[in-house]
């Protein structure tokens, strides 16, 4: 069994299982690395992988924090259903005083053997969430256009690794899949100015609801 961790109340619960509902909604068979070392659980989630260290295609991360009731110490790596099936018990129980998540058993994933850096990020201007929507929408939009029905496995994810890797421009480096993760995961506000940060090979899409860390595009 897994160490177990307390979330704090029922509103970072329920905040929780939005997040991952929107995760597994981008990857159905999706994992979650949650982290803690103190009183913040740092839940991470990869809706775009290329499926390999050694591959040049693009990684996206999304990271959502929250507040734990008492300090934990926990690095694993579970199905993302897995977590959701205990918040939804939680939740759905009108007796529940206590946010226990206990799981059973850590995974592995090439993804989570990726740690983009924990200091020296430079902050490097904003992007209006208007324009990061609707290059998340085109970037959608070509995806679909690309893929015949017929069109799977290695074609298939190479095709989506060239469009959402390719830089939204030469100036920031962000790659496109990082808007399409941003608005997947639901953390862009309508009109608003999402801080932008570098460091080390990586770019980072900051807003009020979450993070997400990519690795810098380098095909534009």
């Amino acid at each position: 069994m897994i160490n177990p961790f307390f979330l704090a109340d029922e509103q970072t619960a329920a905040d929780l299982q939005s997040f991952l509902t929107r995760a597994k909604r981008l990857d159905p068979e999706g994992l979650v690395r949650l982290r803690a070392f103190g009183s913040v659980l740092a839940a991470y989630v990869a809706p775009i992988f290329a499926g390999s260290l050694m591959d040049g295609g693009p990684t996206v991360l999304g990271l959502r924090t929250c507040e734990l009731d008492r300090p934990a110490e926990i690095d694993v790596l579970v199905p993302i259903s897995a977590v959701l099936e205990r918040l939804a018990r939680l939740l759905g129980d009108s007796e529940t005083k206590e946010f226990k998540i206990q799981l059973v058993d850590t995974q592995r994933a090439p993804w989570a053997g990726i740690s983009p850096p924990r200091q020296g990020w430079q902050a490097a201007g904003t992007i209006n969430e208007t324009r990061l929507t609707q290059i998340a929408r085109d970037g959608i939009a070509e995806v679909a256009a690309s893929l015949p029905e017929s069109v799977g496995g290695p074609i298939a994810a190479r095709i989506r690794g060239e469009i959402w890797g390719r830089g939204i421009d030469l100036e920031t480096k962000v790659p496109t899949g990082a808007a399409f993760a941003a608005a997947g995961l639901g953390f862009l506000t309508e009109n608003e100015e999402v801080g932008l940060y570098e460091a080390e090979g990586w770019v980072r899409l900051s807003s009020a609801h979450g993070h997400v860390l990519a690795k810098a595009a380098t095909k534009f």
